[in-house]
């Protein structure tokens, strides 16, 4: 650093202390300062003065006294302070402001202008008590400048042998140092034993209608005929009947309920009416239900709400229809009452009251649904067979294939071949003829017997048809042996002709022969017609329905549909 910097530096300094003040107040208090005072404020000392209640003497037996300090005059300024001790005695109960070190108290604020606190004085013997107190008032403003205080010292001596009131007791004594009437307090109530009429009573000290209970005591101080009032209900307990119950003070008709409560004071019968039906609690059998009193059937309801107030039991009758409810089966409903079978449907819906397993009769046939198979068909009811067909309807009861037999012949329609048919009921060789018509019923190849010879007529046409064709087999052979010896003969003639006409310059015309289709005239009507040699018809016949059928011999059958031979599929 060189010389200039450090001179700068020094000057500096030497003008940043001057602008410093060389002593500071202390807003927050300074205790054991009542003699030196505030010398770190300036102004006039005589400017202002100190203020105290401080006692002019102490009572050693007084344990506190109430301390107010302050000041009068000052410069008018809104904060201050102080600073006090005691020599003796003990400070406490620092009020705002302030605070307090043993024997010392100061502010501890500026704000303050008057300090509150408490002095108990020194033990008796102590002597006179030096009390030393500086108080300042500051302007709070320029500093300390301006600021006044002074200081004050006083001494407060010990209560001395004297009789202020001369009454021939000292005033150290004297419990009333100042009244010559009284000096002595036994019960210490602060009044004299000579003017309390209950001098060893704290509680008591006058008894003004001389009753021999004090005042305080007495809760009629003015009557002598009562001291005590136990319920507090303005009624002496002499005169109260009920001395212990506020609420109550006479009983006109004498039976321990009071006027007030006794809903019936003139009755010594009757004290309450619980639900204020106007009928007293004894005589009402409903004394919380305003809407009864009398039970005549003593069943527990009152007649009011009783539907059957004679008849013990039975109270309600929910549904209105002169039963009552317990003996009521239904007794939400009124159109029923009993349930004589136990069915649960009452006696009135149940077609069948006294039988617990029917109820309806849907069809109205006399029997219950349950019973009837058929419970919509008033025609039936039993169906013993189980087929679905009601026994009155089945010709068939019993037989659960069979229900019907549409010709009577004794054989159901589902067993009988020819249900229409009375005179057939089966076709035992499936030749659709019927076996009462059938003259051979286990042959399918034959039913007629025409010549009764035993052979049927199939097959006698068959032999016949075979004889017949062997014959013809036999005359074609011949004829054809012949045509063969004609043809030779004729050829053997051409073959000479031939010869001897060779070279003829004409040949003679050959005639030709045809079939002329124009001449075969159509039919309606069935024709047996000659069949393939190896299909033959082996039976024909006419059905009921008018239809002519044959059986061929490869056992297909065809029926004629007035223009053709129909196979039967």
């Amino acid at each position: 650093m060189n010389t200039r910097t450090a001179a700068t530096l020094i000057i500096l300094s030497i003008l940043l202390a001057g602008g410093v003040p060389l002593t500071q107040g202390n807003s927050s208090g300074k205790h054991n300062a009542g003699s030196s005072g505030c010398n770190c404020h300036g102004g006039a000392t005589g400017a202002i003065s100190a203020t105290h209640n401080f006692p002019a003497e102490y009572n050693p037996s007084t344990s506190s006294y109430s301390i107010t300090v302050g000041f009068n005059g000052g410069n008018g300024g809104s904060g201050g302070g102080f600073s006090l001790q005691v020599s003796a005695g003990t400070l406490s109960n620092a009020g705002s402001n302030m605070k307090i070190s043993g024997s010392s108290a100061t502010h501890s604020g500026s704000a303050g202008t008057s300090w509150t606190f408490q002095w108990s004085p020194p033990a008796s013997g102590t002597g006179d008590v030096s009390v030393n107190f500086a108080v300042m008032n500051a302007n709070l403003a320029s500093g300390n400048n301006g600021d006044a205080w002074s200081t004050t010292s006083f001494t407060i001596p010990e209560l001395a042998d004297v009789d202020t009131d001369g009454d021939g007791f000292n005033d150290g004594e004297d419990a009333f140092p100042n009244d010559p009437n009284e000096w002595n307090d036994s019960d210490g109530d602060g009044v004299g034993d000579n003017a309390d009429q209950f001098p060893n009573d704290s509680t008591e000290t006058t008894d003004t209608d001389g009753d021999g209970v004090g005042d305080n005591g007495d809760a009629f101080p003015n009557d002598s005929t009562e001291t005590t009032d136990a319920d507090g209900d303005g009624v002496g307990d002499n005169a109260d009947a009920f001395p212990n119950d506020s609420s109550e003070t006479v009983d006109t008709d004498g039976d321990g309920v009071g006027d007030n409560g006794d809903a019936f004071p003139n009755d010594s019968t009757e004290t309450t009416d619980t639900d204020g039906d106007g009928v007293g609690d004894n005589a009402d059998v409903f004394p919380d239900d305003a809407s009864e009193t009398v039970d005549t059937d003593g069943d527990g309801v009152g007649d009011n709400a009783d539907a059957f107030p004679n008849d013990a039991t039975e109270t309600l009758d929910s549904d209105g229809d002169g039963v009552g409810d317990n003996s009521d089966w239904a007794v939400n409903d009124a159109s029923e009452s009993a349930d004589t079978d136990g069915d649960m449907v009452g006696d009135n819906a149940d077609m069948f009251p006294n039988d617990e397993n029917e109820t309806i009769d849907s069809d109205g046939d006399g029997v219950g649904d349950n019973g009837d198979v058929f419970p919509n068909d008033a025609l039936e009811t039993i169906d013993s067979d189980l087929d679905g067909v009601g026994d009155n309807s089945d010709v068939f009861p019993n037989d659960s294939s069979e229900t019907m037999d549409s010709d009577l012949d004794g054989v159901g329609d589902n067993a009988d071949w020819a249900p229409n048919n009375s005179n057939e009921t089966q076709d035992s060789d499936g030749d659709m003829v019927g076996d009462n018509a059938d003259a051979f019923p286990n042959d399918a190849n034959e039913t007629l017997d025409t010549d009764g010879d035993g052979v049927g007529d199939i097959a006698q046409a068959a032999a016949e048809a075979a004889a017949a064709k062997q014959k013809e087999e036999d005359e074609q052979r011949r004829n054809m042996i012949i045509i063969a010896v004609v043809a030779v003969i004729i050829t053997a003639l051409g073959v000479t002709m031939f010869l001897r006409k060779r070279g003829a310059s004409s040949q003679p015309a050959v005639k030709e022969y045809g079939y002329n289709d124009s001449l075969v005239q159509p039919t309606n009507e069935p024709v047996v017609e000659a069949a393939p040699s190896q299909l033959q018809i082996l039976n024909q016949w006419t059905d009921e329905s008018g239809y002519t059928w044959r059986k061929m011999s490869d056992g297909s059958h065809h029926y004629w549909d007035g223009n053709d031979w129909v196979k039967h599929s």
